[in-house]
């Protein structure tokens, strides 16, 4: 257990349940049960879209989930809508976008499930297949299209952080997705790859921002023990930042 217990934000999904219904912001019971299992404390952050109104939140935290969800809003992307495609509201995005061009700026530490995995790469200067049946037709299902649950195996890159974290070789992941990686973000490498090449993983190349994204989801599984490696790691990374946390809370006190 994590002395200093870092606070870890997690963003929530938008949306609206049915016609003439107020939205909902909702998020899976998974992230926050995982982050108290590793020693976190979890924050759900609405969806604000205001610099102004994020940054003294973000400013109290010491690390963040970006979560899953449906796809990006693709003429957001200058791409052609596909029927495919369910896009998450606009608000979400909006909220989504801003924290990652946030978190960028104060290197603070994130991991990306799923959607916020496709969402750091975008945002940050990458590309994302629209619709991998079509898109990448020599990989194998990467979903269910009936909805249950579909595994395969990923395997991690020589030298990455996923590799400190797993070990060499492969893992079995839990895969929901249609989309995927077409091209990496500057700045940023494949940390995972499925054996028909498509990009599972990515991480940030220097030693200065632990910044990662999987396109499995490790908060699902009832905090089995591989999943929790990937879980453990990050909320260490954030552990880290706690001290710095401290620091601007003194100085806003002393400043009042």
């Amino acid at each position: 257990m994590i002395k200093d217990r870092p606070l870890i934000g997690i963003n929530a999904d938008y949306y609206t349940p049915a016609k003439g219904r107020s939205p909902h912001s909702i998020v899976h019971s998974g992230y926050y049960e995982c982050l108290l299992t590793a020693g976190a404390l979890p924050i759900i952050l609405p969806p604000l879209t205001k610099e102004v109104d994020l940054a003294p939140i973000l400013d109290r935290l010491d690390g963040l989930i970006l979560t899953e969800g449906d796809d990006l809003e693709p003429k957001k992307m200058g791409l052609t809508p596909h029927p495919a495609v369910k896009a998450i509201s606009d608000r979400r995005e909006t909220h989504d976008r801003l924290l990652c061009r946030l978190v960028q700026e104060r290197k603070m530490p994130v991991l990306g499930v799923g959607l916020g995995m496709q969402e750091l790469n975008v945002v940050y200067g990458g590309g994302i297949y629209l619709h991998l049946p079509e898109d990448f037709p020599k990989g194998f299902p990467h979903r269910d299209p009936q909805g249950g649950a579909h595994r395969h195996i990923v395997i991690m890159e020589r030298g990455s952080i996923l590799e400190d974290i797993y070990g060499d070789g492969e893992i079995c992941v839990n895969s929901y997705h249609h989309q995927g990686i077409r091209k990496i973000a500057p700045g940023f490498r494949a940390g995972a790859l499925a054996p028909d090449g498509l990009v599972e993983a990515i991480e940030w190349k220097g030693e200065d921002w632990f910044c990662i994204g999987v396109q499995w989801h490790p908060q699902n599984e009832g905090n089995i023990s591989l999943d929790m490696q990937l879980i453990e790691a990050f909320v260490n990374a954030a552990a880290k930042a706690t001290p710095i946390r401290g620091e601007k809370t003194i100085k806003l006190a002393k400043a009042g």
